[in-house]
């Protein structure tokens, strides 16, 4: 079977799998009253108005992992040499215990510095199997190893990110659909640096994230919680890790490729880099919620629900396809052209929505 067929496969597996299992999923959570409540504080990051079950990772999990095992047992990983299959089995089996915390976290509301700590944990042992970001860009330069910051850095990468599309999950659909369009590029990116396995991985989240969007999307039947945010964000993260940034061996190519992961993923590592700075400065701690996020705003700024994240979307679909040409795969700045055209035309109705409002 030809290696891209492959990633068709795992992406439809893990559609199918969480459209199956979805429904499943949320009836048992509201027949067990694992439900997520209407909070009436304005000033927390909730906006829901009713209870919502929040198991949703549930099925993220398990159409992602049954995805993968299925595309194993047919051979779509190939003959792995011994580092690039540690490197697989690290983001896999730390996507599986970051599931975990946040699905512990659902369930018993852990505190934050509990699921920091077991984060921190994790994300140590998936750099201790080759899970690591070595290089670092400097503008206008080469790159630099980073010896041994090496551990620090990925580790702030994965636990970040984890937390970052957490952070982001405030509205229907937005993180489910950010994260399969970043996923999305995360694949194709992989396969043009001929990172097949790497890429099978983004293309059964991806599958898996966009299969969710049925039961997420405004207005939500189901919320993915803590669980699901967690297993996307690191899984992006280690997928972004070992697909890009560890490919890099040529100058020529190694400054550009170190920088893709960040640049796809611009928008929630931007977003929670504001928020976690806003926090600090007014003297609040950042790791308690409220409404400061890009979601809230535009929401404050009178842009409905769904506009807000279909333009959201749009961004993140418009840094992706910035991180296509940098990347120079064939006609990638023809798609960000493409995707330009299509953010100015999204912010431009959530502006003329705007304007309608407050005249």
């Amino acid at each position: 079977m030809p290696t891209e067929l492959y990633h068709l496969v795992a992406f439809i597996i893990a559609l199918v799998v969480v459209w199956w299992n979805t429904p499943i999923i949320n009836e048992f959570g509201q027949r067990k009253g694992l439900v997520d409540k209407p909070n009436q504080d304005p000033d927390k990051d909730t906006m829901h108005e009713r209870p919502m079950v929040r198991l949703g990772g549930v099925s993220i999990f398990a159409g992602t992992v049954i995805a993968l095992i299925l595309v194993w047992i047919l051979g779509g990983f190939g003959w792995l040499p011994p580092n690039k299959e540690w490197e697989i089995w690290g983001v896999t089996m730390g996507g599986v215990a970051f599931f975990l915390i946040g699905l512990t976290d659902d369930l018993y509301n852990l505190s934050p510095m509990t699921r920091l700590i077991l984060q921190t944990v994790v994300a140590s042992a998936a750099w201790g199997v080759g899970v690591r970001i070595e290089f670092l860009s400097v503008p206008f330069g080469n790159l630099i190893q980073i010896g041994l910051l090496s551990l620090p850095i990925t580790v702030i990468w994965l636990v970040g990110m984890a937390n970052a599309i957490n952070w982001i999950d405030g509205l229907d659909g937005l993180a489910a659909g950010g994260c399969g369009i970043s996923a999305v590029v995360m694949m194709v990116l992989a396969l043009f640096m001929e990172q097949p396995a790497a890429a099978l991985i983004a293309a059964a989240l991806a599958g898996a994230a966009l299969g969710f969007l049925r039961y997420n999307f405004n207005p939500a039947t189901i919320f993915m919680g803590d669980g699901g945010a967690y297993f996307m964000g690191f899984t992006l993260a280690g997928v972004g890790v070992i697909g890009l940034v560890k490919v890099a061996t040529m100058a020529t190519v190694a400054v550009t490729a170190v920088l893709l992961p960040f640049v796809v993923l611009a928008v929630p590592i931007l977003d929670m880099s504001v928020v976690i700075i806003s926090r600090i400065a007014q003297g609040k701690s950042p790791f308690i919620g409220d409404n400061r996020h890009l979601h809230h705003r535009l929401i404050q700024a009178g842009i409905s629900h769904r506009l807000t994240v279909l333009f959201i979307y749009a961004l993140t679909l418009w840094v992706g396809s910035i991180a296509l040409g940098l990347s120079n795969i064939p006609s990638g700045w023809g798609f960000a052209i493409a995707a330009t055209f299509l953010l100015g035309y999204v912010g431009w109705q959530a502006w003329r929505k705007r304007l309608e409002i407050h005249d």
